[in-house]
């Protein structure tokens, strides 16, 4: 494919431009630095489900425009959570569509393993909570060194509950993935990178992103499809009930004092006090 297609998904917080095969996707609310709103939600699964089907894209590379690849998730949707509201229907993360495995909030780090072709993503500044789950959605991770990435949900009085523990669990060791969930502390591209969860540290992520995809751009696009077939036949078996087992977590939690206590106590700059569970 030559030229270039430029577009802007009708909720306007994702960009697709393609160009010679590569679809470059890019997270546009920069003043945000990319955070997670109902938004961002709608148009991550927009576009990865308009690639699906795309003529002519070979690979894809997401990214997110200005400071950090995605900071996580929005505060003021956080601050909803913490309040027990009910959130809007359009945009909801947890909105269950028939026949699919996941949520919304799922389905925006899963749908880049349904697309057919494989997708780097270019992350730097920070990489928090859903944005490191949108990352680990991924085929590919090339990481600044300096990006702060953090599984970041039990911080909140949340669990992981966008695929993060699926994809956790291939690149790492149990004991790793528990440290990294339970703490919930923040750590460098760096450590990333011995940890297994960044493939490759870059002082220009998007450049090397973009260079990768040409390299693989230029393969027999029927061999590169068949391959990301078969591997996530390989590691990706089982994901279904892990989603499942997911959104029941998450569920048990939102709305409780502890996870309200979390979040308020934050905001507050007050130490938490939770309550022991019964």
């Amino acid at each position: 494919v030559t030229g270039v297609q430029t577009c802007a998904l009708p909720i306007e917080r994702v960009s697709i431009s393609i160009a010679d095969g590569i679809a470059d996707v890019r997270m546009v609310r920069t003043d945000k630095r990319n955070a997670l709103d109902n938004a961002m939600f709608l148009a991550l699964a927009q576009a990865g489900e308009r690639l699906k089907s795309e003529p002519g894209v070979r690979v894809v590379v997401l990214s997110g425009d200005g400071a950090s690849f995605c900071a996580g998730l929005d505060l003021g949707t956080m601050t909803q959570l913490a309040g027990g509201g009910e959130r809007p229907s359009e945009g909801n993360p947890g909105e269950m569509k028939e026949g699919r495995i996941t949520h919304l909030g799922q389905q925006v780090c899963w749908v880049w393993q349904e697309v057919p072709v494989p997708v780097i993503a270019a992350v730097h500044g920070h990489a928090l909570g859903g944005g490191i789950q949108l990352a680990l959605g991924a085929d590919i991770r090339i990481v600044h060194p300096d990006t702060q990435m953090s599984v970041r949900e039990v911080f909140w009085g949340l669990v992981p509950d966008m695929t993060g523990t699926l994809f956790l669990a291939q690149l790492v060791g149990a004991d790793v993935a528990k440290e990294l969930v339970f703490s919930a502390r923040i750590f460098d591209g760096r450590e990333a990178k011995e940890l297994g969860l960044a493939t490759r540290l870059s002082d220009t992520p998007y450049d090397d992103a973009m260079a990768l995809a040409r390299e693989i751009a230029g393969r027999s696009p029927d061999a590169v499809r068949a391959a990301k077939t078969l591997l996530n036949g390989l590691f990706n078996t089982g994901a279904a009930e892990q989603f499942a087992a997911e959104r029941a977590g998450i569920g048990s939690l939102i709305g409780r004092h502890n996870q309200r206590e979390s979040v308020v106590s934050w905001f507050e700059k007050r130490p938490p006090v939770f309550h022991d569970p019964e």
